[in-house]
């Protein structure tokens, strides 16, 4: 509607000689799989300039990683499609950059968990000059960590209005239940220890330096358990298409070499390889949390598998989406958890159930602060 027309019944835009200059920003996946483009197509746009002869404006699609690029544009329109701007790294500076001379539109259905996720969409918007004002205004950081934490809020009813602004209200009714199911696996349990007591990278056969290297090698003794593997297949006759959430490398080469079964279509979407979900009758999807966490859906299957926990809650939740959509045919939809009782695991189930970012820092230091 910014540029006039409609599209039921059409009628054409109304800025002449042509409609300003679109630019998509969007996910990896979405770009690759042209997901944009088919949206364009009943507005008689196009990417290619050879096909957009209709108006003759430019329309760009391209992912958040090359953002940077099109921080000189000038009087365009664009879509940012997914929440990439939470922090104040890179992409949040270009944002903000864009959005002080172009017109803009976020698109996301996960708003922010705390109030810090909203400081760039409220900057970009004017209602701070930036994130020093908003943390002046609103944030009373605790004196006693080492670190910037928030200790509480303040003047709060100010940041609802303005959240309530900027937010649009989807009234759906959801028709799904999810049951989500914890299933417990075993591990070495001496081994574990052992990497506790001498910190001993037993995968590198190198001492252990820092808290996230402490986490992955107790990670991946947890993760590479045979019963591990043993229960994930369990799982796959009850359910024989499935997508399989995951987080490193050996999961990824551990998951694909299982035997599934005759017939069984195994895809995938990683950062090795993107491909299309299966279209057979018995299949398995892998998606690593990083690159399929969000920005696509599946409607032919009712059970996600999350092999190893995300730090993330956020990102958990994002994962379960993919799946959970309004135009399902399932009413039921199955989460399965694979884990065990080992304190990492806990304690990343702990961290998730309190809608928390799992701390390497702080686990290793329950152990000794040489890590």
């Amino acid at each position: 509607m910014q540029e006039g027309g409609r599209l039921e019944p059409y009628k054409d835009m109304r800025h002449k000689p042509r409609p300003r200059n679109l630019y998509i920003i969007t996910t990896a996946r979405k770009r690759d799989t042209l997901e944009w483009e088919k949206e364009l197509v009943p507005f008689f746009l196009s990417t290619h300039k050879e096909k957009n002869k209709y108006y003759g404006n430019e329309v760009v699609v391209d992912s958040w990683n090359n953002i940077q690029k099109y921080t000189s544009i000038r009087g365009a329109f664009f879509i940012f499609d997914e929440q990439r701007v939470i922090g104040y790294g890179a992409w949040t500076k270009a944002f903000l950059k864009i959005c002080r001379t172009n017109d803009w539109i976020l698109l996301s259905a996960t708003p922010g968990d705390k109030w810090e996720d909203y400081i760039p969409v409220f900057i970009a918007n004017g209602f701070y000059r930036n994130k020093t004002e908003f943390n002046r205004e609103h944030i009373i950081f605790s004196q006693a960590a080492k670190f910037p934490k928030v200790e509480r809020y303040v003047n709060t009813g100010r940041l609802v209005r303005l959240r309530n602004t900027i937010l649009v209200d989807m009234d759906f009714s959801r028709k799904t239940i999810a049951h989500h199911e914890d299933v417990i696996c075993q591990y070495d349990v001496a081994k574990y220890k052992a990497a506790i007591r001498t910190r001993w990278d037993v995968f590198k056969n190198e001492p252990i330096q820092q808290a996230s290297g402490l986490c992955y090698v107790l990670r991946r003794i947890v993760n590479e358990d045979v019963s591990r593997q043993v229960a994930l297949l369990e799982l796959f006759e009850k359910h024989p298409r499935m997508i399989i959430f995951y987080n490193f490398d050996y999961e990824r080469e551990i998951l694909l070499n299982l035997y599934y079964g005759k017939d069984v279509s195994v895809a995938e979407w990683t950062g090795h390889a993107h491909q299309p979900i299966p279209t057979t009758d018995s299949w398995v999807y892998l998606v690593q949390y990083t690159a399929g966490a969000e920005g696509w859906n599946c409607i032919r299957t009712d059970t996600i598998v999350f092999y190893s926990q995300n730090y993330s809650y956020k990102v958990m939740q994002q994962a379960c989406g993919r799946i959970d959509r309004l135009n399902t045919p399932f009413t039921d939809l199955y989460f399965y958890h694979l884990k065990t009782r080992s304190g990492i695991d806990l304690a990343i189930s702990k961290a998730l159930e309190q809608k928390k970012k799992f701390n390497e820092r702080k686990f290793a230091g329950r152990y000794g602060t040489d890590v």
